[in-house]
């Protein structure tokens, strides 16, 4: 079964985090949803989530995706996690893929160096912030999944399934959830 960790931390933007997940989970992909600090965090719109746990505790532990969610100040909290960018940068050395969405291509993918050599998008104003910036919905390239912000998110989402358990099934995801694809 393909698994993803999909990292939240207090300002993540919800949509992307929750639509994010539940594609996921109407996949059959198993979604492990972690802290970077505590299991609650109150979300940019004021929603609380609960995570599964913090990251520190799967730590260890090999996923097919981390995806990191926007938002602000998500995606700060984010970028300060040491924990994250050293899982980042062995996901990254694996080949295995990352996902980042909204601010986070920016102030976590690019802060740490992991677009140098990749296309990518992210919300627009962060675009100079990208070195090879392209005003796409979501742009998949060397392993890197990147999307605009939360309207994207669907689109994104459907990016990380096809990736991960096929074209057919993110077909299928967006059928029963009556996505335009």
């Amino acid at each position: 079964m393909a698994s993803a960790l999909l990292v939240i931390a207090d300002g993540s933007e919800e949509m992307e985090a929750v639509i994010t997940y539940d594609l996921l989970i109407r996949a059959g992909i198993n979604v492990t949803l972690a802290s970077v600090s505590s299991l609650q965090i109150k979300a940019s719109r004021g929603l609380t989530l609960t995570s599964d746990c913090t990251l520190e505790s799967v730590k260890a532990e090999a996923f097919d995706v981390i995806i990191c969610p926007g938002g602000l100040p998500g995606a700060q909290h984010l970028q300060d996690s040491d924990l994250l960018s050293d899982m980042l940068s062995k996901q990254r050395q694996r080949g295995a893929f990352i996902a980042a969405i909204c601010a986070a291509p920016a102030l976590v993918l690019a802060h740490h160096g992991l677009l140098e050599k990749v296309k990518a998008t992210g919300y627009p104003s962060t675009e100079e912030r990208i070195p090879n910036y392209i005003n796409e919905p979501v742009i998949l390239d060397d392993q890197i999944i990147t999307s605009q912000g939360p309207g994207t998110t669907m689109a994104f989402a459907l990016k990380i399934i096809e990736c991960l358990v096929g074209d057919i099934m993110a077909k299928e995801v967006a059928a029963t959830a009556l996505i335009d694809r």
